[in-house]
């Protein structure tokens, strides 16, 4: 555990580091980002072995997740310095208005220092050198990252080539910094810090309200960006199963158990019409031909067992598929079925099982499918499967269920995230503390930073993104048109 003398000297090193980030412009805060990226891209097999194995995912996954970190930090360096994301608007004066309006220029700055807490399951994207820190660093924010305790030698290597980076870019130690601590002390130290300003948590519910409830009791209370799990439900509707049921059952059930269902937009419910047992003998027979995996951790896999015992368990569900494995810390596939009315009855139904485990919810008519859309909590992701001249029959559903989620997709599975500007990752509480905000494209970074209009300033102390000339060549609102012209 990090004792609360250590986390004093990082955080005010964190703050120092603040003071002069809040000197850098977004052109000098996207270079610092290329020159991290480098860093990490000449990361050689000793990190992808580490993370290999200390989390048992393919050499051929990790090295694909290696990349898209790569890209989350030059892509989100490159939206800062085209002045794309952090928007700079500028209204400039009307002195022959009555009365006169002032001139007035808006810009983003860094809220402080950012504590980003390490996910299990993606030990590049969603860690020590994730999406959280790039986009706190492209605020202008310095981080401290609590590693994740389930792969400690690959988040060292990481937080090596980061602080590389800082170093060769200039800037100061505390810009980043990692602390190891397995303590739910340490972390709520972290949190309750003054000088700490915003929090990014990947992971489980109960973690990620628990920071949320301390951010939240501070004397100054901090945002808290956590996302904290789903279940993704998939809505098929009756033409596309009568047309389709096996080709359904086989893309479900690989979807379901990719990556032994270690993902966070896993698809755990399916809800289809009653009577389609095609759709389930397909859906069994193909979950039957898929290998039980190792999973990331022993504690992940305990937690599987347990959760998809409780939810098989309850009252009036079947259980269609009960694969096991005798090596301890593997993930096997399961399957199980009830009906809308119990599902509609019973909330334990709605809890994720991190893992390769599928819920069957069977409806018989329209009605009882709105009524689901209406009763599931908030997800990252909703599916709809659907013929196209049946889609027009169900928009009442789709209304209901874009209420629900962050991203909704048509004939498609969700385990997949795109790192690109149109990109939400995030969705409705409980899925995340924060719907407004997503954790992956260059949107991200807007979570760490907060809006400061100058008005009437001199042109000589306003900041770069301001100025007069636009010196960083910006894209910039000026009266109510986007230009890179400087003002006249």
């Amino acid at each position: 555990m990090a004792s609360l003398e250590e986390i004093n000297t990082i955080a005010g090193l964190a703050h120092e580091a603040f003071l002069v980030l809040r000197k850098s412009n977004f052109r000098q805060r996207a270079a610092l980002m290329n020159t991290i990226a480098d860093e990490i891209e000449a990361l050689g097999d000793e990190l992808i072995q580490a993370a290999h194995e200390e989390t048992h995912l393919p050499v051929a996954r990790l090295t694909g997740e290696k990349g898209r970190t790569l890209l989350q930090w030059r892509s989100y360096g490159a939206a800062l310095a085209s002045g794309s994301i952090l928007d700079v608007r500028i209204d400039t004066a009307l002195n022959e208005r009555t009365p006169p309006r002032p001139d007035i220029r808006k810009t983003y700055v860094g809220i402080g220092p950012v504590v980003v807490f390490g996910a299990s399951n993606f030990p590049f994207a969603f860690s020590t050198a994730g999406g959280d820190t790039a986009s706190a660093i492209a605020a202008g924010c310095p981080v401290i990252v609590k590693a994740h305790s389930a792969h400690t030698r690959t988040a060292r290597i990481m937080a090596e080539a980061i602080r590389r980076g800082v170093k060769k870019a200039g800037y100061p130690e505390g810009t980043f910094s990692q602390v190891f601590s397995s303590s739910r002390e340490g972390a709520q130290l972290l949190v309750k810090h003054p000088l700490v300003k915003a929090v990014g948590f990947t992971g489980s519910y109960t973690g990620g309200k628990a920071l949320f409830d301390i951010a939240g009791q501070r004397p100054e209370p901090i945002p808290v960006f956590a996302e904290m799990g789903s279940v993704n439900p998939v809505f098929v509707l009756p033409e596309k199963i009568k047309n389709a049921p096996a080709e359904v059952a086989q893309q479900y059930a690989a979807s379901l158990t990719l990556g032994v269902g270690q993902f966070c937009t896993n698809p755990g419910i399916i809800i289809i019409p009653e009577g389609h047992n095609e759709f389930t003998d397909s859906l069994v027979a193909a979950l039957a031909q898929v290998e039980p995996c190792k999973m990331l951790h022993e504690g992940i896999a305990d937690s599987y067992v347990q959760n998809k015992a409780t939810v098989s368990s309850q009252e009036n569900v079947q259980v269609l598929l009960e694969a096991s494995s005798s090596e301890k810390g593997t993930g096997a596939p399961s399957l199980a079925l009830t009906t809308a009315g119990e599902f509609l009855a019973n909330d334990t139904l709605q809890e994720e099982v991190f893992g390769p485990f599928g819920l069957v919810v069977t409806y018989a008519n329209t009605g009882q499918l709105e009524d689901i859309a209406r009763k599931i909590h908030g997800q990252l992701t909703c599916t709809v499967l659907g013929e196209e001249e049946e889609i027009r029959n169900y928009e009442d559903l789709l209304l209901l269920i874009t209420e629900k989620c962050g991203r909704l997709l048509f004939n498609g599975f969700p385990t997949g995230v795109e790192v690109v500007s149109a990109m939400h990752h995030s969705g409705p509480f409980p899925a995340c503390t924060d719907s407004r905000f997503t954790s992956v494209g260059p949107d991200a970074i807007r979570r760490f930073a907060r809006p400061v209009s100058y008005q009437n300033v001199p042109d000589t102390y306003l900041p770069d993104e301001l100025k007069n000339a636009n010196p960083l060549g910006l894209y910039r609102l000026v009266n109510g048109k986007v230009t890179q012209e400087a003002v006249g």
